[in-house]
């Protein structure tokens, strides 16, 4: 992993970050459904009220990626999670280490913040996260079924 630094983002990063959320769109083959603009970006990650974080990832001093994280909470546990909302590396530098950074960064921040867990999910159809997760020690949690309220259901079900 020589070469690659991780930093918290900032707002002059919000660009940067609007550019790594267009090419994981494209990656994820869901470019048509990124709406935030660079102000949405500065918005939700440095806004007054926010509770998201973001950090930059760079190789050689060139930024190669970035992360989103925020922080949930386990009434099981009793403890406050870390919840990887995404990752991503720029296709180029995949291999480099940069996406293990990432993580082990991320993972520190969760272990320093007494955090019960770490989670994130990734697409079903992503064989080389998968391989790379479980290869870190992550376990699949398929017992749960994600759903989503968005756009015109989540306004007319909030209404009615």
């Amino acid at each position: 992993m020589s070469g690659v630094e991780i930093r918290q983002a900032t707002i002059e990063d919000s660009a940067l970050i609007h550019k790594f959320v267009i090419e994981l769109a494209t990656y994820e083959k869901a470019e048509h459904e990124v709406l935030a603009t660079v102000a949405d970006i500065e918005n939700a990650l440095f806004g007054d009220n926010t509770t998201t974080k973001a950090v930059i990832c760079y190789f050689n001093n060139e930024p190669i990626g970035f992360a989103v994280y925020f922080f949930n909470f386990s009434t099981w546990l009793g403890k406050h999670g870390l919840y990887l909302e995404d990752l991503y590396v720029t296709q180029k530098y995949r291999g480099v280490g940069a996406g293990k950074a990432l993580l082990k960064y991320l993972a520190n921040i969760a272990i320093s913040k007494k955090c019960g867990r770490f989670e994130w999910k990734v697409l079903d159809w992503n064989e080389p996260a998968i391989q790379f997760y479980e290869s870190i020690g992550a376990k699949p949690q398929n017992e749960w079924i994600g759903y989503r309220l968005t756009g015109k259901a989540l306004e007319d079900f909030a209404v009615s």
